[in-house]
């Protein structure tokens, strides 16, 4: 018989043979589905429209689509399904493949890959329990579809949404998500977390220089520096342009942060090549940390922000811890600015002149102009304040115009042989038209070039070495003397220094600083820069010398020259004037140099805790492994006791000398820097710790330790406050 046509199927009428006609067609479906059906799975399967699998009942694969079994590139079969495939990582159903073929339940949509390096394979499965007719479970069944493109597509798309497509940086969209759930999460473990904001110094001179090729070259060796530094201990982001942030789980210890954040600027800070030649830049680092300094996210980003802007003003290639205070810091800073521009235009600057001493003969050979404001609320402000205030506004590029040209209009009045020495920021060194500025002012107040030495920092050489080349050789070409300052606490290397034209070198105080258990710092170093100056043929000072064993020390090493309070602090012009008329102007060295020194350390109240009673009591002096407190009367040696420096630093000490009301006193654990030129403690109080005390969880508020109960006057068995102790109840002052 015929093959029926399709349109019989849908007759009105039934014919008499209509149950023999449908009897037969049964029969060739069956026919069809018995022989021809397998080709056509073989087809699909051999095109890789359609793959299956089939696992037996303990999970062995015992079948596998040749498709995919030829993409594993190696035999697949009597073994676990889940050996060869494995859910992929983010995969909202990503529980174990083991675990579902256990459950023997039916699933869909599972995407999984193979863990085996080299072999690029996702797939999406499906899969159900088959039994036997005895309802005995025989293993699974199911189709696996192979996503790889899709997949790795939608994955860089991703990949796209949550990193920095220059440098492959986390960007600010994952860094804020990973911030949130990393404090929530460690909220309930109780568990901290430091927030780095990191801000790049000259970056934009650079990008104007060298263009922004240079730029990007530049942006992604910044982030394959910072991947070196922090080696996988916390996440690193780009937040756009040259800001960059890092995030360090389970880190609240001040003095490991203090040493990454010094890394950081250190590797940040060294040169770069790149294809359009070779630049430098510098780095500020704000650091905060949860839950000391915010709880949540936006409170941390903030208090982060407010430690870099701090760092950023401090001078360039600093690191700041967040305080309490620094807000308020940060208004009296926006303050003083305006100060300084009316000042600028009242003329309220004045100079006097630090002497520079020859070790043997004791003549002044030179004198360094340093800056005085004469402020009417403020009263006489000193450079050291108000300085790197002048920096971060750029107001220091007219101040210290104003300063050259009044200095150099001076010095025309000493004698031939005694040189004027005058620091120059780098604000200065690099704003347009500073050679041709110095050589008009030599012009036109007569000075001789020679007698003029201009002191500039290590952190110059940073930026365009091809203009720093030029700056600095037309000045030598001037005649003018080039010093370069704080030797050995920056950026320098050996190679440029050799290319520079320097005159000499000046070494830095903290050098010869006392250190624990050496009154006389670190004089092997020292030894080592005036072998190399004079190796290069470089005179060496040494600045802030104010003791007569540091300066005999120097001499014996072979230090040419010091300044410093051991001879004379900073003079009028009158005074300098006085002396040299009397001839050759000599200074003898005194001890009370170091006095003088003292008398300027900053005095300011403090907690102290003892037998759970508070008291608080004046700080004279303080060093990383001990201080100096006044205001408790016959404190025996030997006692121990807690000083609150306030904001939750704690520091156990214990009494190593005792006169009157005054005590030396010895930390447990030795302070650290805090990134501003001071000191802090390595660890603080945890508001957790206060939490569960009954307090809430917030950041440390700025003041005395809360937990601390006020103790009366009489209150301590053994001791009495003295006249000298401060007014009981205000809690420590941050000074």
């Amino acid at each position: 018989m015929g093959a029926m046509p399709f349109t019989d199927f849908f007759k009105g009428r039934k014919s008499a043979d209509f149950a023999d006609q449908t009897g037969q067609e049964h029969q060739r479906t069956l026919e069809f589905s018995g022989s021809a059906k397998l080709a056509i799975v073989e087809q699909l399967e051999s095109t890789g429209v359609a793959c299956f699998w089939a696992t037996d009942a303990r999970g062995i694969l015992s079948y596998l689509s040749p498709a995919i079994s030829e993409k594993l590139g190696r035999k697949a079969f009597d073994l676990p399904l889940q050996h060869l495939l494995q859910p992929v990582p983010g995969d909202g159903d990503a529980r174990s493949l083991g675990l579902k073929l256990g459950t023997r339940k039916s699933f869909a949509g599972l995407t999984v890959e193979t863990p085996d390096e080299g072999v690029d394979l996702v797939l999406r499965l499906t899969g159900r329990p088959m039994y036997d007719d005895a309802g005995e479970f025989v293993g699974f069944r199911g189709t696996a579809t192979d996503v790889t493109e899709d997949f790795r597509s939608e994955e860089e798309a991703s990949r796209l949404a949550k990193f920095d497509t220059l440098t492959g940086l986390a960007n600010r969209h994952r860094m804020e998500h990973r911030i949130d759930s990393t404090l929530q999460t460690f909220r309930s473990a109780k568990r901290a977390a430091a927030l780095l904001m990191l801000d790049l110094d000259r970056f934009k001179q650079v990008n104007d220089t060298l263009g922004h090729s240079a730029g990007d070259k530049l942006l992604q060796q910044v982030a394959e520096r910072l991947n070196t530094v922090i080696a996988g201990r916390g996440e690193i982001g780009r937040l756009g342009g040259d800001e960059f942030q890092v995030l360090i789980p389970d880190m609240d210890d001040r003095g490991e942060l203090g040493e990454i954040a010094k890394k950081i600027i250190q590797m940040l800070s060294q040169p770069y090549s790149v294809e359009e030649g070779r630049c430098s830049i510098g780095c500020s680092v704000g650091v905060a940390v949860a839950p000391y300094d915010g709880v949540e996210r936006d409170e941390l980003a903030r208090a982060a922000d407010l430690a870099l802007y701090a760092s950023k003003n401090g001078g360039r290639g600093q690191f700041r811890f967040y305080a309490a205070d620094l807000e308020h810091e940060a208004n009296l800073r926006k303050r003083m600015e305006d100060d300084l521009a009316e000042a600028i235009k009242a003329g309220n600057f004045t100079l006097e002149y630090q002497p520079c001493v020859e070790l043997g003969s004791n003549r002044v050979v030179a004198l360094e102009a340093q800056y005085c404001w004469e402020d009417e609320d403020r009263g006489r402000v000193s450079q050291e304040t108000f300085i790197p205030v002048a920096e971060g506004s750029r107001l220091i590029i007219p101040i210290g115009e104003w300063a050259l040209r009044k200095a150099c209009e001076e010095a025309v009045q000493w004698p031939e042989g005694l040189r004027l020495s005058l620091n120059i920021s780098p604000i200065q060194f690099e704003a347009s038209g500073f050679v041709e500025m110095v050589a008009g002012v030599l012009d036109q107040t007569g000075l001789d070039p020679a007698r003029l030495n201009l002191e500039l920092d290590e952190s110059v050489l940073l930026g365009d070495a091809s203009q720093i080349d030029a700056a600095l050789g037309t000045l030598f070409k001037l005649g003018v003397r080039l010093t370069l300052d704080q030797f050995g606490t920056g950026l320098s290397s050996l190679s440029y220094l050799r290319r520079a034209p320097f005159n000499a070198l000046k070494i830095g105080a903290n050098f010869f600083e006392p250190v624990m258990g050496n009154e006389l710092g670190d004089m092997e170093l020292v030894r080592a820069v005036v072998a190399l100056a004079g190796a290069m043929g470089m005179e060496t000072v040494a600045t802030g010398v104010h003791a007569m064993d540091v300066m005999a020390e120097l001499k014996k090493i072979g230090v040419g020259q010091v300044q410093g309070y051991v001879f004379s602090e900073a003079v009028s012009q009158q005074t300098v004037l006085e002396e040299i008329a009397q001839g050759e102007w000599t200074l003898v060295p005194t001890d009370q140099g170091n006095q003088r020194a003292s008398r300027r350390t900053v005095f300011r109240k403090i907690g102290l805790i003892h037998e759970d009673h508070y008291y608080e009591v004046t700080l004279r002096n303080m060093s990383r492994s001990g201080a100096m407190i006044q205001g408790l009367e016959d404190v025996p040696v030997g006692t121990q006791f807690v000083l609150d420096f306030g904001q939750g630093q704690l520091a156990v000490c214990t009494v190593r000398r005792s006169m009157d009301d005054t005590q030396g006193v010895e930390f447990e654990q030795e302070l650290v820097d805090d990134g501003a030129g001071g000191l802090c403690t390595r660890s603080r109080v945890s508001p957790y710790a206060l939490a569960a005390a009954g307090a809430p969880l917030t950041a440390l508020p700025p003041g005395k330790y809360s937990q601390a109960p006020e103790a009366s006057p009489g209150s301590f068995a053994q001791f009495k406050l003295s006249a000298n102790a401060p007014k009981q109840g205000g809690g420590p002052q941050e000074g």
